[in-house]
């Protein structure tokens, strides 16, 4: 941990004790308002002194603090998750609230009013994430913008995804983060000089293809120099399990997914809610677009019927609004359809940036002016909001590829047909199409094995600043790829 991240864990402990020792006075103030006693009905045995009140507060507010950081809550970091870190702070606050209502219960002259228990709450998880708020904001602004408590990063190994990381460290400079370099291979005598010269407080490693020996060397190196350690796990070391005993043997039982039984059951009902709350939301942009689609080419369909493959290798047709000007679609319901089909292969041939068996066209000639907007906001992806509601797709999942890239799917790519396709998903959020095959193969896989509903919120909240985000162009890549030349 850096000086400035020390002294924002410091920082944090008297910002969350203020917050909660201020939501206790509000609470108190609040209850003698006389708006508030006309609605509550004041409690005529209710005696408890204001002195008397905050000595008990003072008391529990340690208490609060005291979970928290059991919690892990202050090891703060400008790269920590907001959202995670609320669920942690509402725990933590309503764990202290059930000492408080057994102390009610045990000893009623404490705490005779109710709700003076139920404001404080709720006002405690509000102002301590309002601090916290601030102190992420200002901790932010600085590592970005004077580069305190940034952390320099050594990457070690070969292959896509180092560089993918390479380039959001480098999109991204709020994350806390600054590549200082990029080595192909583990030499000590090299990570020595780079170490010397430029700092390194963290080592990022793909140790895949690389010797057991020098792996442990590099580890003991990290370890006696004081520099974290991080590996990127093959798919094997990713996978969830259990570790069981069978005749007297330990066993590894590797599981599948948790999208099974109640979890399966809980996803769909969570798909039908929240699917039908976003075909409301969606439908004045929906209607907008279909006006716009309209107005600049009135020949084809507004919405396009896409053939997918989704769970189990079953086809379907995937809703969404024509971007594509009709004469190149590539439908047979096109007359021109043979031409379009043609000159799709030729584009694919010529400026598809996607490697493996799936393709992305970068600045297809073929798009109308209003589907340029469309695709680049993804609005055209809402009408798969009723694919949803039918049950052919969820909101988050892998996303569903057509026929002739699924064909060319090697053997191990065909886990991604064991659960319903998605609208958004691990890979949409972590890159969308910036993201090579392989890479976004292994996050969707992350996901299979990994899922929770709360997992699936999570993604859907970080999809709308996905969604509007830029991508990043060929002149990114390269600078990224070239960064590894460079000592």
């Amino acid at each position: 941990m850096k000086k400035s991240e020390v002294y924002f864990s410091i920082m944090q402990v008297l910002l969350d004790w203020f917050a909660i020792m201020s939501a206790a006075v509000i609470a108190f103030w609040l209850r003698d308002h006389p708006y508030i006693q006309a609605k509550i009905q004041k409690d005529q045995i209710y005696e408890l002194g204001f002195d008397q009140y905050m000595t008990i507060a003072m008391i529990m507010s340690v208490i609060v603090i005291i979970i928290y950081a059991l919690d892990g809550l202050y090891k703060v970091r400008v790269t920590r998750r907001l959202f995670s870190e609320s669920a942690y702070v509402a725990k933590g606050t309503t764990i202290a609230i059930v000492f408080i209502m057994i102390g009610f219960f045990l000893q009623r002259e404490w705490f005779s009013s109710r709700f003076i228990i139920v404001a404080a709450w709720i006002l405690a998880i509000i102002l301590v994430l309002l601090g916290r708020l601030m102190t992420r904001t200002f901790q932010k602004y600085l590592v970005k913008h004077k580069g305190v408590g940034r952390h320099r990063v050594l990457l070690v190994g070969s292959g896509g995804k180092l560089r993918h990381i390479c380039r959001v460290i480098q999109r991204k400079p709020s994350l806390g983060y600054h590549v200082v370099n990029h080595i192909d291979h583990i030499n000590i005598k090299r990570i020595k000089k780079i170490r010397n010269r430029f700092g390194v407080d963290e080592m990022i490693v793909n140790e895949s293809e690389m010797p057991d020996e020098l792996v442990k060397k590099l580890y003991d190196y990290c370890q006696i120099n004081d520099i974290t350690y991080k590996v990127i796990p093959s798919s094997n070391q990713t996978v969830r399990f259990e570790m069981r005993i069978f005749a007297g043997e330990p066993v590894i039982e590797y599981k599948h997914t948790s999208l099974d039984g109640w979890g399966a059951i809980s996803k769909r009902i969570f798909d039908i809610i929240f699917s039908s709350i976003l075909i409301v939301i969606t439908a004045p942009i929906v209607v907008a677009a279909m006006i716009a689609i309209k107005i600049e080419d009135p020949k084809g369909p507004l919405i396009f019927k896409n053939k997918r493959i989704g769970a189990n290798g079953e086809e379907f047709d995937l809703y969404k609004l024509r971007y594509l000007k009709w004469k190149w679609c590539t439908t047979k319901e096109n007359p021109d359809w043979k031409e379009a089909m043609e000159y799709e292969r030729e584009l694919i041939e010529s400026q598809s940036d996607r490697e493996g068996p799936i393709y992305k066209i970068i600045d297809d000639p073929r798009r109308m002016r209003a589907g340029r907007i469309l695709e680049r906001l993804s609005i055209d992806e809402f009408p798969q909001f009723f694919n949803v509601l039918k049950g052919q797709m969820s909101l988050v999942g892998p996303r569903p590829h057509q026929e002739r890239e699924v064909e060319n799917y090697r053997a191990y790519h065909r886990r991604l047909l064991t659960v319903k396709p998605g609208i958004t998903g691990m890979a949409q959020v972590m890159g969308r199409s910036d993201l090579d095959f392989e890479d976004e193969f292994r996050l969707d896989v992350y996901y299979i094995e990994n899922w929770t509903l709360l997992l699936d919120i999570i993604i859907i909240l970080k999809t709308v600043p996905a969604m509007i985000r830029s991508r990043e162009n060929a002149q990114s890549k390269h600078v990224a790829e070239s960064f590894s030349e460079h000592e």
